[in-house]
């Protein structure tokens, strides 16, 4: 397409020798060329089908406007066995667990995305959507967090959930519930969840100010319980080590949990905690090349370089550079201009930012969010990024955070779309039992666990229902990717993969509408 319009605009340059009215046709054909070039992914079917994700993943009672119609109602006993209602809330991939941390991690970025990019979701028409996928998890965590002190933090085990290949709404397996207390402390849950409900009640401050009030009373208390108890969540609650085990610690959690909590109330006391803490909780300290569900330094850096912009905060100016130092540590490494170059992110041969082999794709959306929201800061701030001596403009950081989205898309060496539903050509086996097995609302006939196995995880076929929006783990270090069930490493999918891509796919698209609309808002009037 590129060598169409370089073609295209050469030919332009003859116009002065041919009549205006040619020059005019000419120029009309060059900005037809160059507005169908930059429409080569269609955002906005990304960004719906991306937030529809979320709808796949419910557990629980299903509302009546559930738009994914091939799930139905699933886990109405969980916590049952426990005397506490824990129904609801979401499933992280393609099990049947519910996992606190990463739960809470989605839910914290599904809000920041709306938080940053309000205006740009809303005119895409997917506000409504994207609010109803954050309250349906902060609903759970109210739910869950039965008392100032005491927070559930699993229902179901990973050993158990994953000898079983069945419907959420077969399920067989045991829904244990574990909690966090003051005997059996979680920071890093309690914090992450403080987090997501602190950025959750801004989303909701303007549109229903007493949920997002409870959200902030929650979110307070959430985070004096892990600050007062500290310890890791994963020696609480053993179950979850092979799974979400805490490796970061806590430390990155409760300043980024006080951080969020800042932002929410203007409390000083948060921020002189974050200020206060910089150096011994890590925050000035440690330089990182990932954002995950476990690591939250590089977004607490990125949030906190952005108070600089404001004079309130000219006190703590110090400490919020340093803060910054390592966000821009961050991002250089993401755009490969670091001095050491074994500090870098690798890259794949076709562009992807490639971090390890399990799971990829959730450090490329997380790192296409930061960088996309550094860039906006930048912007708005008039500054560039300096790496090592080379100035970067914003320009070149947002291009990069859309270079790794058009690869998601199906910009690469595959040509494969790695969100399932975008595209002719996307992963059909996703390993997700739901999704490969006949949907219950079509046979509601009972599927066990080994019958699971036999018949729906071990065909060759396409999954019976397409998990759409889903961003799976991606292709390896060389761009090859296999479309089998059981190649989970690759085919498994996850919320916090797809929840940073609501913001990015919003701002993303209403870029190319800006610049849609000034390629036409002069019009070519022809001349005889």
């Amino acid at each position: 397409m590129e060598e169409g319009i370089k073609k295209e605009q050469h030919h332009c340059t003859e116009a002065p020798k041919i009549l205006r009215f040619a020059h005019s046709w000419c120029l009309l054909l060059s900005l037809f060329a160059i507005s169908t070039g930059a429409r080569a992914f269609d955002y906005a079917d990304a960004l719906r089908k991306s937030l529809l994700y979320f709808e796949s993943q419910r557990s629980g009672r299903l509302p009546y406007n559930q738009r994914v119609t091939w799930r139905d109602h699933s886990g109405l006993t969980d916590g049952l066995e426990q005397g506490v209602d824990l129904v609801g809330g979401y499933y992280d991939a393609g099990d049947h667990v519910k996992f606190g941390l990463p739960m809470a991690f989605t839910v914290t970025m599904l809000s920041w995305g709306v938080i940053e990019f309000r205006k740009q979701i809303a005119v895409a028409g997917e506000l409504e959507h994207a609010m109803e996928a954050i309250k349906w998890g902060t609903d759970y965590f109210i739910k869950a967090h039965t008392s100032p002190n005491v927070l559930w933090a699993e229902v179901g085990d990973g050993d158990t959930d994953h000898y079983c290949w069945q419907r959420p709404e077969d399920m067989t397996t045991s829904r244990q519930a574990y909690k966090i207390d003051e005997n059996n402390p979680g920071s890093d849950l309690a914090g992450e969840t403080a987090a997501a409900m602190a950025a959750a009640s801004i989303v909701f401050k303007g549109t229903n100010p007493h949920y997002s009030h409870l959200l902030l009373h929650h979110a307070h208390q959430l985070f004096a319980f892990g600050d007062k108890y500290r310890g890791k969540y994963d020696v609480s609650v053993g179950v979850v080590k092979n799974y979400y085990a805490s490796v970061s610690g806590f430390k990155d959690e409760l300043l980024w949990a006080a951080l969020w909590l800042y932002k929410a109330t203007d409390n000083e006391e948060y921020l002189k905690y974050v200020v206060d803490k910089a150096d011994t909780f890590g925050g000035i300290g440690w330089a990182i090349t990932e954002f995950s569900w476990d690591v939250k330094y590089a977004g607490l850096q990125v949030i906190a370089s952005k108070l600089l912009m404001e004079e309130k905060h000219k006190e703590h100016a110090h400490i919020l550079e340093q803060y910054r130092s390592k966000a821009e540590y961050y991002i250089c490494a993401c755009l490969g201009l670091n001095e050491n170059n074994g500090s870098n992110v690798e890259r794949t041969p076709g562009g992807l930012l490639y971090i390890r082999q399990w799971n990829n794709m959730q450090y490329v959306s997380t790192a296409a969010f930061l960088l996309t929201v550094y860039s906006d800061y930048l912007q708005n701030s008039n500054q560039n990024l300096k790496c090592h001596g080379k100035m970067v403009g914003h320009e070149e950081i947002l291009n990069f955070a859309k270079s790794q989205i058009d690869y998601i898309l199906g910009s690469n060496p595959m040509s494969m779309s790695y969100l399932v539903g975008y595209g002719s050509n996307y992963p059909t086996r996703v390993h997700h039992r739901g999704a490969s097995i006949v949907s219950y609302r079509e046979h509601k006939g009972f599927i066990g666990c080994t019958q699971g196995y036999d018949h729906w995880f071990s065909r060759q076929e396409p999954n019976s229902n397409v998990l759409v929006g889903a961003l799976v783990g991606g292709p390896d270090s060389q761009d090859v990717f296999v479309d089998h069930r059981h190649n989970y490493m690759q085919t498994e999918a996850c919320t916090y993969n797809t929840a940073p891509l609501v913001g990015v796919l919003a701002k993303l698209l209403h870029l190319e509408d800006l610049s849609f609309d000034q390629n036409h808002s002069s019009p070519l009037v022809a001349s005889y």
